[in-house]
């Protein structure tokens, strides 16, 4: 009931007279949110004020936290997705969630059908800078594919070789929507925003050497970038940039629709 086409067809059913107002509502009795043991409430509300399921924050759950709360969201959503999640932690959830997938390089365990058909129009290219960064990209990139957006990655085109970026020009150039992830000096977003026609979403990483600080040298260059149309999200936040290419793709195709 959470999916805004079924809350439609139970309120058309409303309207015909083919079901009580009593039984409607109780089918949206959780629509708000739904409280698991005292520990968590889950937005079940969120799909349809943001186009977007909740999902899991893995660290500083426990397992069993994490068990329950994807068993009381696998009722309403079709994906149920956890970010954050390392190998031991997957090896504790497999045996209680039997079909959860797990994305190891991302870090995402998700319980979904076996493939996603996009729902928006419009394609996200994600590029990484090097290939320490493809943790963080591969977030963006599983995240994005989850959501039912589509994605196309160009991986390891830092700045050092930047021949190898400008190799791909034309992949930039057919992108809706660019997500750009790098450490070290976090040069890449402001060079590929220099060649695109469309946003650019930078990720900074915590890769590089002690003066990048962990990653808040890349988030001042992005954030100082000579480049229009660049925007930044947080460190080694892939998760974010993803939900914030699919809004920007989902705007457009609102205003396309009009």
């Amino acid at each position: 009931m959470t999916q805004p086409e079924s809350l439609r067809s139970l309120l058309e059913a409303v309207a015909n007279g083919q079901v009580t107002p009593d039984i409607a509502l109780d089918s949206l009795r959780n629509l708000s949110y739904e409280s698991v043991g005292e520990f968590a409430k889950i937005d079940h509300h969120r799909q349809i004020r943001t186009g977007f399921p909740e999902v899991i924050w893995g660290p500083g759950k426990t397992p069993e936290q994490i068990v329950q709360i994807m068993q009381v969201m696998r009722h309403r959503n079709q994906v149920v997705m956890a970010t954050r999640i390392e190998p031991g932690v997957y090896t504790a959830l497999q045996p209680k969630i039997r079909d959860l997938r797990y994305y190891e390089l991302a870090r995402i365990c998700a319980i979904s059908p076996p493939s996603i058909e996009p729902k928006i129009d419009g394609l996200i290219s994600i590029l990484s800078a090097g290939t320490a960064d493809l943790p963080v990209a591969e977030e963006s990139a599983v995240t994005a594919e989850l959501c039912g957006l589509r994605v196309q990655r160009l991986w390891d085109v830092g700045v050092a070789g930047i021949h190898r970026l400008l190799s791909n020009r034309h992949l930039i150039q057919s992108s809706s929507v660019l997500i750009v992830v790098a450490g070290m000096e976090g040069a890449l977003p402001s060079v590929v925003a220099g060649l695109a026609d469309c946003p650019v979403i930078a990720v900074p990483t915590s890769i590089g050497y002690g003066a990048s600080f962990g990653g808040l040298a890349p988030l001042l260059t992005m954030l100082n970038s000579c480049a229009a149309g660049v925007g930044v999200v947080n460190i080694d936040n892939g998760f974010g940039a993803a939900v914030l290419a699919g809004q920007i793709l989902r705007t457009a195709q609102k205003i396309n629709s009009k």
